[in-house]
């Protein structure tokens, strides 16, 4: 037994195709898996005690109807329900797991998005996230892992590259560049500037995943590098994918709320199953 998966579980249809997922990988991973599902805390409002009660009570018996699937299908499961704000509850919950699995909560209202408790979890977990949209990705193949050279890139690529060897996937590693604007001034770039910047980034993306050979040497490995904006590079190579994983640049006090902008506008904009890991 490798770990501790932790899924989000409620009756939402995302959610739903969340808990498929986990029991998928905690299946062929040999981890065991913690269904935990969150009811509010009494305001102590005159006969809140016997919502909050029935609550509980729906929520266990959710919660053992999912961990009866999982048995049945060969997982290690057992359930937790947690008490207070979902966002809170579960952030704590990522401390003490190897792994949080939720469902996206993002919908579309007219113009606008509603929903950001995933964002919000996925910004201050201890743990990688994965968010699965509501379709679980399913009849789609192949890994897509953004790629800065950064510490919690570094991170996010070995998390894809064993992704991948497991699901006997392959695995396509991206980084973008931009250059340095223009001023209106000038004309255009120097001679040979663009094709410069191609070639260092090309040159920092095999370094960034030296050693993956050698560590699995029957894994294939795609590499692209293009100019642009990674998010908008990612979400499209990943339409197909099976997963996308970044890493999240989340730092500090605000890391509860903020997330790195690439990891956010992936998430925000949902195209496949999204490990955000730090």
């Amino acid at each position: 037994m490798n770990g501790t998966i932790a899924v989000g579980v409620t009756d939402a249809p995302g959610a739903q195709s969340a808990l498929h997922w986990a029991i998928e990988r905690a299946i062929a991973r040999r981890d065991r898996l913690r269904l935990v599902g969150v009811v509010g805390s009494a305001w102590g409002v005159v006969g809140e005690e016997m919502l909050v009660g029935d609550a509980i009570s729906r929520t266990t018996a959710l919660l053992e109807e999912a961990a009866a699937s999982a048995r049945a299908a060969g997982a290690d499961a057992e359930i937790l329900i947690e008490r207070g704000d979902p966002v809170a509850r579960l952030i704590d919950v990522s401390g003490r797991v190897d792994l949080l699995v939720l469902g996206s909560d993002f919908v579309h209202d007219g113009p606008r998005l509603r929903g950001v408790r995933g964002v919000r979890i996925a910004a201050g977990a201890h743990c990688p996230v994965v968010v699965v949209p509501e379709d679980g990705a399913r009849d789609r193949a192949g890994v897509v892992v953004g790629v800065d050279g950064s510490e919690a890139s570094e991170k996010a690529v070995a998390f894809a590259a064993a992704e991948a060897d497991r699901t006997g996937d392959g695995l396509t590693a991206v980084m973008t560049w931009s250059p340095v604007p223009v001023p209106f001034e000038l004309e255009g770039y120097p001679p040979d500037y663009l094709e410069r910047m191609q070639a260092l980034t090309t040159e920092d993306l095999a370094i960034s995943l030296a050693g993956l050979r050698q560590d699995y040497p029957d894994l294939a490995v795609t590499t692209l590098v293009e100019s642009g904006y990674p998010a908008a590079a990612l979400r499209r190579l990943s339409r197909s994918a099976r997963l996308l994983v970044v890493g999240s640049h989340g730092r500090g006090t605000l890391g509860r709320f903020l997330l790195g902008s690439t990891s956010q506008e992936v998430l925000t904009q949902l195209s496949t199953v999204t490990a955000i890991v730090r």
